[in-house]
């Protein structure tokens, strides 16, 4: 290392480290199983995100409106995350420039995951605590609003760090590099205080999420007229919990690399891991976040079959959004 003056070279970044090794024997075979499984639930979540398109009352759903939003946000990650996967693991090099792209929306995908499911939880609190105000409150605009505030939430940070590098030096825009978030970052500060964002984060999700649970959980004790409703939402902030937990495994990634990276004693060996790594840790939670959500539903599921299915006739789509 050279000097000890704060900046990105004195980081020990982990992609720096991790992602330069020997390519193994058969790449192109579990590039190539990433590629099909991502691409399916691509297939998956699409079907799933015509299917509310194809009914109006969907559109003025506010928690389908929020459904539709994690669907799309979710398909643009798994799809991006497999290709920035394949361009590490071949070790493609592009400008800063189109780096910035791909981190940009990747980083800002990634974190609209979390901020959606507080959100539906919110739309659930409202819904069962406060029946009366829930058609004043939680409308199709103030939805679009709340999801546009969710984007700017989670692009402030890599926003502030790719303005940054415009003051500092804007010529580093045309530099041939290996992608990787890390590469926007000048000194170690700019790491720290993602890590700190990402901290607030969670602890603000996991605090909303708990909260409207609790407070659901009471109120399906305290009425009598409409417990069925009551137990529904409960059931659905408790999957929203789940949901936010395989989020957070999503944010352990990068640290289990680097401790698979210190205690393997072989490229190869390194390779396999990260491999599982990546397909349980970021693939999975990405794939089964949306289908787990839209199979519960009794009035998502049976669109979604008879899409899939290509309009069967076996199949009889049935809506009921209460």
């Amino acid at each position: 290392m050279a000097g000890s003056n704060g900046t990105a070279v004195d980081v020990p970044f982990i992609y720096q480290q991790i992602f330069k090794v020997e390519l193994d024997a058969g790449p192109s075979t579990k590039i190539s199983v990433l590629m099909l499984i991502s691409l399916f639930f691509f297939f998956v979540n699409c079907v799933m995100f015509f299917a509310l398109r194809s009914k109006r009352v969907f559109h003025e759903t506010p928690r389908y409106i929020l459904f539709g939003h994690m669907l799309m946000n979710d398909s643009v990650l798994l799809l991006l995350t497999t290709v920035m996967y394949t361009m590490g693991t071949y070790y493609l090099q592009v400008t800063r420039a189109i780096c910035t792209l791909l981190v940009f929306i990747s980083y800002c995908t990634f974190r609209n995951a979390p901020l959606t499911l507080a959100l539906m939880s919110l739309e659930r609190y409202v819904a069962i605590c406060f029946p009366l105000r829930h058609c004043n409150i939680a409308t199709p605009k103030r939805t679009g609003i709340a999801i546009g505030i969710i984007w700017f939430l989670s692009s402030i940070n890599i926003i502030t760090d790719i303005i940054f590098v415009l003051i500092i030096n804007p010529s580093l825009f045309v530099e041939v590099l290996f992608c990787t978030q890390e590469k926007l970052f000048l000194f170690k500060w700019q790491l720290d205080k993602t890590q700190g964002f990402d901290v607030l984060y969670f602890v603000s999700v996991a605090v909303i999420i708990v909260f409207t649970y609790i407070s659901i959980m009471i109120t399906a004790r305290s009425v009598s007229s409409d417990k069925d409703s009551a137990k529904k939402a409960l059931k659905t902030v408790l999957l929203h919990l789940i949901q936010l937990g395989l989020c957070l495994t999503s944010f352990l990634y990068a640290t289990i690399n680097k401790a698979i990276y210190t205690v393997s004693d072989s490229s190869s060996l390194f390779i396999n891991l990260r491999y599982l790594n990546f397909l349980i840790l970021l693939m999975l939670p990405r794939c089964l976040s949306p289908l787990i959500y839209g199979m519960r539903d009794e009035a998502v599921w049976p669109l979604f079959k008879y899409y899939f299915c290509y309009r069967s006739g076996k199949i009889r789509p049935y809506v009921n959004v209460h």
